[in-house]
């Protein structure tokens, strides 16, 4: 099995150097080739989708995974159209950054190159599977997709259609390279390939990213969780808030940038939780709430400490009412996960205590936590969210799967020119 993997890993290793000798425009073609092909192939990718959802179903997965499990006609639609966007994107390979002439007249370059085997780990998320094939490819690199069992059949189906066009672009089919053996061993043994894959990305629950974390041996870029948080200051708009929390909560909550904790300013408590839950209960949120949401709300469940650090990805929502932007802060740096934080405010100098006192990787003002996607941040189809703080922080897109070398042009320059 092992050396099954590392075959592979190291046939995707070969085939990404003809990925980076592509030029920008070949890449680009590629890529909406990729588009065209699964649109052309819509009917066998539902179909496989759809015996995916047949066998979770039977096995008793929870709603929140079938909803990240599901495609249809417009979900189909809308990865083809974002593998079309990042083909639009400006081509970072081979993008000099920096320029410098030093003194002795040496011209130094930094220029972003492939990171080289990028090993995609993931769940339920037949999606990732041509976003991961495109980002990857776009700047360069090879691709190892290792998804979940519950999605096989669609990921398969996806990248059957992707590897045809890789082929017929004449790029080895290994460029894109999907594991078909499952189990926890080969993962490890691919985990372990330091000398093949370059970088590891973990898409799923928090208990996949930490057992990626834990056994690999090749750097890992993760974000365990997304515990985020809206807080709505003395000064904020009510009805602006509670479109935030609306649509932050509400439209996809198995998404990790929807929100799980609502922080309320005392001054405004008492206007704003009632109308918060008459919007939140008509679309089925179950509400916890603190003491002080408790007098206000009487019927909400009372909130546990394990509530305010949970990613319920669910219709679930925990509430505190705070003293001041202060205690909104504490609260956030001791429950949160570093992912997205959001304020309702028409504070200027209360916005900008709020972005500078929190490290997290997005932090909006009166804008919606679903923001906190790489598409909606300009950036393209998303490979994942860092939280990890290394090259990469917040949403990845197409400049986080390369680095930068160092290029110097000279004209024989010495450091240590020979004594006359």
């Amino acid at each position: 099995m092992a050396q099954r993997i590392e075959d592979a890993a190291r046939a995707c290793r070969d085939a990404a150097s003809a990925v980076a000798a592509l030029t920008p425009a070949q890449r680009r073609e590629l890529l909406l080739a990729m588009a065209a092909a699964l649109e052309a192939d819509t009917d066998a990718i539902l179909a496989a989708n759809a015996l995916d959802m047949d066998a979770a179903r039977d096995k008793g997965i929870g709603t929140a995974m079938l909803d990240r499990l599901r495609l249809d006609d417009t979900r189909l639609g809308a990865v083809a159209a974002a593998v079309r966007e990042v083909a639009a994107l400006p081509d970072p390979v081979g993008m000099v950054t920096r320029r410098d002439t030093r003194p002795n007249g040496i011209v130094v370059e930094r220029v972003r190159v492939p990171l080289g085997v990028i090993a995609m780990i993931y769940e339920a998320r037949p999606n990732v599977t041509a976003d991961a094939a495109a980002l990857c490819l776009k700047a360069g690199n090879g691709v190892i997709l290792r998804g979940g069992s519950e999605a096989i059949r669609s990921n398969l189906a996806i990248a059957a259609s992707l590897q045809r066009t890789l082929v017929e672009a004449g790029v080895p089919a290994a460029a894109l390279t999907i594991v078909e053996d499952l189990s926890r061993e080969a993962m490890v043994e691919l985990l372990q390939l330091n000398d093949i894959v370059d970088l590891a990305i973990p898409r799923g629950g928090e208990g996949l990213i930490r057992f990626v974390a834990e056994h690999a041996r090749v750097p890992v870029i993760k974000h365990y969780k997304g515990v985020c948080h809206l807080f709505v200051d003395a000064s904020a708009d009510v009805d602006l808030a509670i479109g935030l929390l609306v649509d932050g909560k509400t439209t996809r909550p198995s998404a990790c940038n929807a929100l799980e904790t609502l922080l309320v300013h005392a001054d405004v408590a008492e206007a704003f939780l009632p109308q918060a839950a008459v919007e939140l209960g008509a679309r089925g949120v179950e509400l916890r709430g603190c003491d002080r949401t408790l007098e206000l709300l009487p019927w909400v469940k009372a909130a546990t400490d394990d509530d305010y650090a949970a990613e319920f990805l669910d219709l679930v929502l925990a509430i505190r009412v705070v003293d001041d932007l202060d205690e909104a802060i504490a609260h956030i740096r001791r429950f949160g996960s570093d992912h997205t934080e959001v304020i309702a405010t028409r504070d200027d100098a209360h916005a900008t205590r709020f972005v500078e006192a929190l490290r997290s990787a997005v932090v909006m003002v009166n804008a919606s936590s679903r923001f906190s996607d790489g598409g909606e941040l300009g950036l393209g189809a998303e490979i994942g969210i860092s939280t990890t703080r290394l090259h990469a922080y917040g949403p990845m897109g197409l400049e986080a799967l390369t680095i930068e070398r160092f290029v110097v042009r000279g004209e024989g320059q010495l450091r240590h020119p020979p004594r006359a």
